[in-house]
C-alpha cells in the first residue's frame, strides 16, 4: 500500500494530457533502458505509428467494480461506512456495473435489485463459493437471477491435495449445469497459487482445473494481477506474456478480467500507477467485462474506484 499516494495525479501523468498510453509515455520519457525494468519488453511504437494507429477503448458499459474493493466503505462489519451512500457514489463515478461480494447488507435480492435499479447500477456478476447442498444452490441461483446477473464465479479455493481440486472441478461442472438453466454463466476466479502449488509430479491446480472443467459450461474470470504474479513466482522471463499465455492456452473461455495493478515491489496498486501493461494484454484478448479491483486501496476505497474507472475509460490500446 502507498498511503498518501496521489492516485489521480499519477493516473494523469501515466496517461498524459492527450491520452497516450502509460507504456508509450514511459518509453518516450525514460527510454528503452528504463522500459526494460517494467514487465513488458516490447519496443515502443514510432510517433507516426501512434498517430495512425486505430486505437481501441474499453467500452464504458463493460466496466465494473468488485465491491470487495470498497468493503471498508460499505458499513458493518467491514468498516464505518454506509452501503447506500457508497453505492450511490459508485454510480456517480460512472460505473454501470458492480460485481457482488459480502452479501446483501440486510436486503433481500429483490430489494437490492430495486435499489440498484433506482441508482442506475446493475449487479452483473458475483463471487460465490460452491453451495453446501441442492437447496443452497437453488437459493444462490434464484438470488443471482433476481439481481439480473450474467455471471457467477467461484472466488477462491486452496488445497495441496490433487483430489480436492478434482472434486472442486466436478462440483463446479454440476453447479454450472444448473446455472445454465437460469441463463447464468459460471466461472472460476484465480489467484497465484493455482500456478505455483505442486500437487505431485509438477502438476498444478491450474492444470487440473483447465483439464477437468467443462469448457461448454465453465468460463474463467482471470485476475490479471494474480496471473502476472504467478508469472513472477514461477520465474517467467516475461510475466505479462505468462498471463497472456494462460489466457490463450485454457480450453475455457476467458470472459471476464479482474483489472488490478501491481507496484514494483509486488503490492497491489491503483490502476495506471503500477507496472502492468494492460494495453498489451487487452490487445491480446478482449473480454465481456473489465472489473476494477484493488484489495488494498492506495488512499481510500472510493478514490481507488474513481481512479480505476477513469483509467479504463481513457485507456487506448
Amino acid at each position: 500500500m502507498c498511503y498518501g499516494h496521489d492516485g489521480k495525479g499519477a493516473l494523469r501523468a501515466s496517461l498524459g494530457e492527450r491520452g497516450v498510453t502509460r507504456r508509450g509515455l514511459l518509453l518516450g520519457a525514460l527510454g528503452a533502458t528504463a522500459a526494460a525494468a517494467t514487465f513488458s519488453a516490447g519496443a515502443a511504437p514510432a510517433v507516426a505509428d501512434v498517430a495512425k494507429k486505430p486505437w481501441k477503448r474499453v467500452p464504458p458499459g463493460k466496466i465494473s467494480l468488485q465491491l470487495w474493493t470498497v468493503r471498508e466503505a460499505l458499513g458493518a462489519p467491514w468498516g464505518p461506512g454506509d452501503y447506500d451512500t457508497t453505492l450511490r457514489a459508485i454510480a456517480g463515478l460512472g460505473y454501470p456495473r458492480v460485481e457482488q461480494a459480502l452479501g446483501y447488507f440486510g436486503r433481500t435480492a429483490a430489494e437490492l435489485r430495486a435499489f440498484y435499479d433506482e441508482i442506475g447500477i446493475r449487479a452483473t456478476s458475483s463471487h460465490d463459493g460452491p453451495s453446501a447442498d441442492a437447496a443452497a444452490l437453488e437459493q444462490k441461483l434464484e438470488n443471482a437471477a433476481t439481481l439480473g446477473q450474467r455471471y457467477l464465479n467461484v472466488p477462491y479455493f486452496a488445497s495441496g491435495a490433487l483430489a480436492d481440486w478434482q472434486q472442486l472441478a466436478d462440483t463446479m461442472n454440476a453447479e454450472a449445469q444448473a446455472a445454465a438453466s437460469y441463463g447464468i454463466a459460471y466461472g472460476y476466479h484465480n489467484h497465484a497459487h493455482e500456478f505455483t502449488t505442486d500437487l505431485g509430479g509438477g502438476r498444478t491446480p491450474w492444470q487440473v482445473l483447465t483439464e477437468r472443467l467443462d469448457p461448454a459450461l465453465v468460463h474463467l474470470e482471470v485476475d490479471l494481477y494474480w496471473a502476472v504474479t504467478g508469472g513472477v513466482q514461477t520465474g517467467a522471463a516475461d510475466p505479462e506474456q505468462f498471463a497472456i499465455d494462460v489466457i490463450h492456452a485454457a480450453p475455457q473461455r476467458v470472459r471476464q478480467f479482474h483489472v488490478k495493478d501491481r507496484h514494483v515491489g509486488g503490492d497491489m496498486a491503483d490502476l495506471g500507477t503500477g507496472t502492468i501493461d494492460f494495453a498489451r494484454i487487452f490487445r491480446a484478448h478482449a473480454v465481456e467485462e473489465y472489473i476494477v479491483e484493488n484489495d488494498t486501496p492506495d488512499v481510500t476505497p472510493l478514490q481507488t474506484a474513481d481512479v480505476g474507472y477513469d483509467y479504463l475509460r481513457d485507456l487506448r490500446f
